[in-house]
């Protein structure tokens, strides 16, 4: 049975809860959730004006789509009583590290207080049985060049890092204390994924969206931290791994002491920035305009690496594309993303991903 066929045999007419759908990443998995068959609610803020949201066909994909914050209660909680999901995907949070130095409040109320808010409701009672919430590879305290795994001590200077780690934290704190005699028993989980890449990122102060936004009108790319190093890894790559461990935690076989998880690329694909930059201009045939900023603003992780033998090990999941696939594949649907109705575009990326060895 090849993993698309498998994958619809499980997911099929299952009701999913997905809050932050209307970002990134919530887009790219709510069309893999649609694809497999199931039944996809979405709880996210509006999405911004130039979003892969507001070009993607929404009525094809969403059972429904509820627009509110993760931080109101008595709305999150009323729509997780109405669509009575079998599986949540916890994406929602305040994603960007330098806006999280602008607005430092707001990050550490939006990453603390939504995850509470949804604990809070798993706690009185549902029917749901397998959460799957999303933190950061930034999580981890910085040891400079070591290769960070599971169980490596958690820390974070940046109020980015410092607000996941506290969801971390919140997480633990719920599930030892409050669900361990309940049927969502080894059923949570947390996920840490590598840098992702892929077209429809229009986030501001990113990599990728910053050089595609400067190789298109031929504008100068400012490089904050060329020498910098990350876990770069397209955005198909960790969403197929939370597919499989969802399935597990579903299915009640998840006996890992740790609830945490690495998906991140393996070893050749941990480069410097610079080198995206080189391997960009080498797929494009374009020379950026590239100037090297020496004023560091924010003090950053300079060296970040995960280990992903968790998830090869107990969900038999691997990466499939390296760095330079993975740059390749963006390009390539990026210049194809020119209007509305796009899902088929992304349906096909994710079935090639899914038929590659």
């Amino acid at each position: 049975m090849d993993r698309l066929t498998r994958l619809k045999k499980f997911w099929h007419n299952k009701s999913v809860f997905l809050t932050g759908h209307t970002g990134f990443k919530g887009v790219w998995f709510s069309i893999f959730l649609n694809l497999m068959g199931a039944k996809v609610y979405g709880y996210a803020l509006k999405a911004k004006r130039k979003s892969l949201f507001n070009i993607i066909n929404k009525k094809k994909i969403f059972t429904k789509s509820f627009i509110g914050d993760i931080r109101n209660l008595k709305k999150f909680k009323q729509a997780i009583k109405i669509t009575k999901p079998d599986i949540i995907f916890h994406f929602a949070a305040q994603s960007l590290v330098t806006y999280s130095f602008e607005n430092p409040k707001e990050t550490f109320e939006t990453n603390t207080i939504g995850i509470l808010n949804l604990l809070d409701i798993l706690k009185r009672g549902t029917k749901t049985k397998s959460v799957v919430i999303l933190t950061t590879d930034k999580v981890y305290k910085d040891k400079n060049k070591k290769i960070y795994k599971e169980n490596d001590e958690l820390g974070g200077s940046d109020p980015y890092s410092a607000s996941k780690v506290c969801k971390e934290f919140i997480v633990s704190s719920y599930v030892d204390s409050f669900f361990c005699n309940t049927n969502l028993k080894n059923r949570i989980s947390i996920c840490r994924s590598g840098n992702v890449i892929g077209s429809g990122d229009y986030s501001k102060n990113r990599l990728l969206p910053d050089v595609l936004l400067a190789s298109k009108y031929d504008k100068q790319l400012l490089l904050r931290n060329p020498n910098h190093v990350r876990p770069w890894q397209h955005v198909i790559e960790p969403l197929y791994g939370y597919l499989l461990l969802a399935e597990k935690l579903y299915n009640g076989t998840n006996n890992n002491k740790l609830i945490s998880w690495n998906f991140g690329p393996d070893k050749s694909s941990f480069i410097k920035v610079s080198k995206v930059i080189k391997i960009f201009e080498k797929i494009t045939k374009n020379k950026l305009k590239v100037k090297f900023s020496n004023k560091k603003k924010y003090k950053e992780t300079e060296i970040l690496k995960l280990n992903n033998s968790k998830s090869k090990k107990f969900l038999k999941w691997k990466p499939r594309w390296d760095v330079k696939e993975t740059l390749k594949k963006t390009v390539e649907l990026e210049m194809l993303i020119k209007q509305k109705n796009s899902n088929s575009l992304f349906e096909k990326q994710i079935v090639e991903y899914l038929n590659n060895k």
